[in-house]
């Protein structure tokens, strides 16, 4: 693949000119960002059709949302191409011996601009001392809060959230609580180029935490100036990241240029990326690509064969990198609340015998669940453990060989022999206990999102067919994106379901946090069976133990790997799947020449990024895959 300067079709000019306000460009001639917005500019350009819903980065936590942020405000740390940690605001940083507290030294060269690129103020450690300050107060309902008190606890952050929402709600209160103040939050600016982190217990991955929106950093001044008309557009804004945002209207356009008081501006190639809003977006995008009037498109996975059969369509298709910031799997519900039409007590009869659950789990195909997302290449995205192989790794090894959990890298749960085996001797146990046959799995799905159709009624025709539709009925009920995460799986109303869990931070706790107490996702310690809750409560000592072990990070991770072993080992739960990236593109960028990390906002960033004459084709894509892999 070659650089190019993208040089813009010149009636597409005319059009982007006048949807960015044409009375307004003749007065940038001259601007700091003036030649960001000429028609030489090397533009991306893309088309999308989920609409930003919001751009206060600090109260966000949407993928969709971050795109933007993860772009135009720089946080402390950086990631390289492979995942390693960096300095970003922060030239370097330390913490005490028991790692408690955490010092971060600033850059002194990172600026604050407004949208069109003029200076505001310099970048400040009261910056991150304001942003904890309002991510942690409940009026300001930001959905990124817990990051201050998961996994890292920051001092005195949730107390000032939890006193904050008794202010506002003091009647959902039994007690009152007692004041806690914003200054006491453990977040302190001894002097303007230092941010210091109290934390209430040692944390050894504190550094990979900051990346995450809540952590970004505010300008005090700015935000006292503006109120509450912060971030409601892209003028209401300030920028410290590789871009500016400088033209926003929602269901139309979003044009980001390049900050050219970015500190390291140098890795900044692209100098304007256009997003261009089409209802249409997954449907014509492909055609818009091979018209040449954007450069990226995402093939679906129901027209994928039909491309590749066409050399010229062929030649410019690749598969994305393996997307490890999430794990897919499917939850038993231990404390059903669906409707009596499908036997929630039978069901809770049912699925507390173990066998029950390994004969469910032993009849599901896991490669013909996958080629539904990677036909070409299924094996690729499996899952044996919960934690994504390639996730999280210590000197080199992988955190999925630690412990008791290497075991079942390299199990394969599926077997209909072993299934109906496991089905023979739990029917003799069930009956025993009372249930009634079938037994009726109820099985809610989300039609809106690409392939799950599908996957649900394979899966209830694997299950039929392999235990036998005289011992398990499976329903497979319809959702919606509005109606189906909270009515559905946090409201517990669900025998089997598909979920996911994404990582916040580097460090093996965060792939326990699905199957904590407050998890909402299987809701096991509300069971009422000895043997389920004997295995939750050997996995919560398990998972505490590991928690509090902060010196010897390679017993942390084994400890960790045997907590998630017993998950495996007793089939409370089914791993299936990571997901392929944004699965199949045409694509002018390399995303390996990009920052990397499997969690955060890494991979959304264009920093590094090049736009090339051509995309990869699938043998390109292989090579530079491999060479990736191997650095």
């Amino acid at each position: 693949m070659k650089n190019k300067r993208n040089i813009f079709f010149v009636p597409l000019l005319i059009v982007s000119l006048a949807v960015c306000g044409c009375s307004r460009l003749p007065d940038l001639e001259n601007h700091i960002i003036g030649d960001y917005l000429s028609p030489d500019a090397t533009t991306f350009r893309t088309l999308y059709s989920s609409e930003v819903s919001e751009l206060n980065y600090l109260k966000t936590i949407s993928t969709i949302d971050t795109a933007i942020c993860s772009n135009t405000i720089e946080a402390l740390v950086d990631y390289d191409q492979y995942g390693n940690i960096i300095p970003g605001l922060a030239e370097s940083w330390e913490s005490n011996e028991d790692m408690t507290e955490w010092t971060f030294h600033l850059r002194d060269d990172a600026k604050w601009v407004d949208y069109e690129g003029n200076f505001y103020a310099y970048v400040t450690a009261d910056d991150f001392v304001c942003a904890s300050q309002y991510v942690n107060n409940y009026a300001n309902n930001s959905d990124s809060q817990y990051m201050y008190s998961t996994g890292s606890v920051v001092k005195n952050a949730q107390e000032y959230y939890d006193y904050t929402t008794y202010l506002l709600s003091p009647e959902s209160f039994d007690a009152p609580v007692p004041e806690v103040k914003p200054e006491d939050i453990g977040v302190k600016a001894p002097d303007k180029r230092t941010v210091v982190y109290e934390l209430d217990k040692p944390c050894p991955f504190f550094p990979s935490v900051l990346s995450y929106t809540s952590y970004l950093p505010i300008c005090r001044k700015y935000l006292d100036e503006v109120g509450t008309m912060f971030a409601k557009d892209n003028t209401n804004i300030l920028y410290n990241g590789a871009y500016i945002l400088y033209y926003f209207k929602p269901l139309e356009k979003q044009v980001l240029v390049k900050n050219p008081t970015y500190y390291d501006a140098d890795n900044v190639h692209i100098e304007r990326i256009e997003n261009r809003y089409d209802k249409d977006a997954n449907s014509v995008s492909i055609e818009r690509y091979m018209e040449g009037a954007i450069d990226k498109a995402t093939v679906s996975p129901q027209k994928l064969t039909e491309y590749l059969k066409d050399e010229t369509y062929a030649n410019e298709i690749h598969p994305s990198r393996p997307d490890l910031s999430f794990s897919y799997f499917y939850a038993f519900n231990f404390y059903p609340q669906f409707d009596e039409e499908y036997e929630p007590e039978n069901w809770e009869k049912a699925v507390v015998n173990e066998n029950f659950r390994k004969a469910i789990i032993s009849s599901i195909n896991k490669t013909k669940i996958a080629s539904i997302y990677e036909p070409f290449n299924p094996d690729s995205l499996i899952n044996n453990v919960f934690t994504p192989k390639g996730a999280i790794s210590l000197d080199g090894k992988d955190y999925t060989t630690f412990g008791a959990l290497d075991k079942f890298n390299y199990e394969d749960s599926y077997s209909t022999i072993t299934a109906q085996k496991y089905a023979d001797t739990a029917r003799k146990e069930l009956e025993q206990a009372g249930v009634t046959f079938p037994i009726k799995i109820f099985m809610p799905y989300n039609p809106l999102i690409d392939g799950w159709t599908k996957e649900a009624l394979l899966l209830e025709e694997m299950i039929e067919n392999c235990l036998g539709k005289d011992f398990v009925d499976v329903f497979p009920v319809v959702g919606g994106d509005t109606g189906y995460l909270l009515p559905a799986r946090r409201s517990g109303k669900y025998a089997l379901m598909k979920c996911r869990w994404g990582a916040d931070y580097e460090d093996p706790h965060t792939w326990t946090e699905p199957f904590m107490d407050d998890g909402e996702y299987m809701f096991w310690h509300l069971c009422k069976d000895s043997s389920v809750l004997s295995v939750r409560d050997e996995w919560a000592s398990t998972v505490n133990i590991a928690s509090n072990i902060t010196d010897d990070l390679e017993k942390r991770f084994e400890c960790y790997a045997n907590a998630e072993a017993l998950l495996l080992e007793h089939s409370i739960i089914l791993p299936i799947s990571i997901m392929p990236g944004e699965g199949y593109v045409m694509s002018k960028l390399n995303e390996f020449e990009g920052e990397y990390a499997s969690y955060g906002m890494a991979t959304q960033r264009y920093k590094h990024c090049k736009i090339h004459d051509d995309s990869m084709n699938i043998e390109e894509f292989k090579k530079e895959y491999t060479k990736w892999i191997n650095h």
